[in-house]
This record gives structure tokens, sequence and C-alpha cells, in this order.
């Protein structure tokens, strides 16, 4: 018995999970939050709460390939800060998980990504009318203002991620709003979530969303990741600071607006 028929689905659906692995691998090397698309593909072929646990090993693939590519240009600082709050709302996601029926995860994220978006376009905005962004270095994590946005997404960024494996929005909100230039961004990015979802692995085996019959599928998509990989890292060179900027703000908002909309 193949894997097509272990999960009922049809060649074209095959392709589209195929396509939206594809698209995983693109933007953990490119625009992050493009796999906003991925998540919606994947939740609209299996069922929704299945779909979550088939995704996190595609995005670990994902992980593991831009670590490799962009792993010289992460901001340590940034991601230790980044990472007890992260674990509080990876805890919180979990418990959430137990109850909230999907309509209520779909609304919870889809309101978050957008008000994200909103905010960093904002910051955006008042930083280029005092023409503020003007070096490599992002905002001090050391600062109290530096410290409390770090918890505030953290604990957002875990949460997301959690419960819909949505958390690359917020994380690049948070990047972007801290300052990070394109390939520090991408490198931080790589690490953060590698770290994160690889420590998601258990909880999502305890839910039941990972077992031996969602793995199977996980074979025959990964291989579709590297060359989405591949043309990302091609296409972020060909890419100036300010449209990877909006691309990642646009993508944003198309994940949380689909997520609103279904």
């Amino acid at each position: 018995m193949n894997t097509m028929t272990l999960w009922n689905i049809t060649a074209w659906e095959f392709a589209a999970l195929a396509a939206a692995a594809l698209l995983v691998g693109f933007s953990k090397t490119a625009v992050s939050g493009a796999n906003t698309v991925s998540l919606a593909i994947f939740a609209a072929v299996l069922p929704a709460r299945a779909s979550t646990g088939v995704l996190l090993p595609i995005l670990i693939v994902g992980d593991v390939l831009a670590v490799l590519t962009y792993r010289r240009h992460a901001h340590w600082p940034t991601l230790w800060k980044l990472f007890p709050a992260v674990a509080a709302g990876v805890v919180v996601g979990t418990v959430f998980l137990v109850w909230a029926d999907d309509a209520m995860v779909r609304t919870s994220i889809g309101a978050i990504l957008l008000f994200m978006a909103g905010v960093t376009v904002w910051r955006r905005r008042k930083a280029e009318a005092g023409d503020a962004e003007t070096d490599e270095e992002p905002d001090s994590v050391a600062t109290r203002t530096g410290r409390i946005k770090a918890r505030s997404y953290g604990v957002m960024g875990g949460f997301t991620t959690m419960v819909a494996n949505a958390g690359g929005p917020v994380m690049s909100m948070y990047l972007l709003s801290a300052g990070f230039r394109k390939l520090g961004f991408l490198g931080t990015s790589a690490f953060f979530f590698l770290i994160v979802n690889v420590s998601k692995v258990p909880f999502s085996v305890g839910l039941g969303l990972i077992d031996g019959h969602s793995l199977l599928l996980d074979a025959a998509l990964a291989a579709f990741v590297l060359p989405g990989a591949l043309i990302g890292k091609w296409a972020v060179d060909r890419i100036n600071q300010r449209l990877f900027e909006r691309l990642v703000i646009a993508a944003t908002i198309l994940g949380g607006l689909q997520l609103l909309l279904r």
C-alpha cells in the first residue's frame, strides 16, 4: 500500500502538497512568512489538526537547509533572549490545542498576524521618517525596551508556531521591527526555527499529531523542499533590502487574511 492510498489523497492533491513543500524550502531561504500559503494548502488537503503534524517535519527539513545556508549570519544575543518566552508560548499553545476547535485556531492566529503586520508597518514608517534605520545591527536586546519586545513577540511566536506552525510571520515581524538586515534576518530566523520546531516534536507526538502514518507522507514530500531552498537562495541574492521587507510583510498579511477568511 503506497503513501497516497494510506492518506486517501489523489494525484492532484499530492501535487498540491509537493508544491507546498517546495514553497517551504523557498520561504526558509528567501521570504520568511511565505510558508503560510503552505499551511493553507496542507490544511485544505488533509484534516486540519493532522496537517500540522505532517507539516512540522517538512518545516524542519527546510530549517536544516536554511541553517546550512545562512549559519554565519545568526545573531545569538537575540536568540537567547527569545527562547524562554517562546518556550512559554509553546506550552500555552499546547494547552490551547487541547480544547480549541479549528475555527478558533484560525481566527486567533489570523488576528495575531494582521496585528503584528500593522504594528511593523507603523514602526517602519516611523523609522523611515526619522531616518533611523542606517546601520547593520539590530536593536539592542540588552535595553528594557528590547527585552520587552523580545518577550512579547517570543510568547506570540511560540503560541502561533505550536498551534498552527504559523510562527514564521510573527518572528518575521519581530526581526524587521528590531532592524535586522536581510542576511542577519535569514540567519537568525534559520537557527530560531530549527531549534523551536525540533522542540515541538515531543508535544506534537503527545497530541497524536505525528505518528508513523504521518512520517510516511513526510518521507514522500521531503525531497521537494531542497529545490525550493535552492530557488530561494538564488532569488534572495537578487532582492534588495526594501523589496525583501515588503515581501515579508505582504506574505504575513496574506497569511493572516487567508486564515481569517477561510
